[in-house]
């Protein structure tokens, strides 16, 4: 059984950074991930994708240009790094793996998902 443990939230102010760090108790090294996010009151939605090898990214239009998906197949564990943050970015941010090597945003074809770890922007 595959487990996913997010790490790296925290409280911050707006303009800072954060690095949110995903290990898996297996390795993933085949499967697509993404990281997804749910502030209070709110749906869940995805932020960003990435495939099996790192060679393709998506990012949703609200956080392109300020956060990075990246991954260590070595050490099978997933990063987002967040700079520039916004207020509206707070949420606890998830990390999830897919059954195929692909990335996408949809949250169809995730199967693994971690406990999330609690990410605050203070303005």
């Amino acid at each position: 059984q595959m487990q996913l443990v997010e790490s790296g939230g925290g409280l911050v102010q707006a303009g800072g950074s954060l690095r949110l760090s995903c290990a898996a108790s297996r390795a993933f090294s085949n499967n697509g991930m993404g990281w997804f996010r749910q502030a209070p009151g709110k749906e869940r939605e995805s932020v960003a994708a990435i495939s099996w090898n790192g060679g393709t990214t998506y990012y949703v239009d609200s956080v392109r240009g300020r956060f990075t998906i990246s991954r260590d197949r070595m050490k099978n564990t997933l990063y987002l790094q967040m700079n520039s943050l916004k207020s509206e970015d707070t949420a606890v941010y998830y990390c999830a793996a897919r059954r195929d090597a692909f990335a996408a945003l949809t949250a169809a074809g995730y199967t693994h998902w971690g406990q999330g770890t609690q990410v605050t922007v203070s303005s």
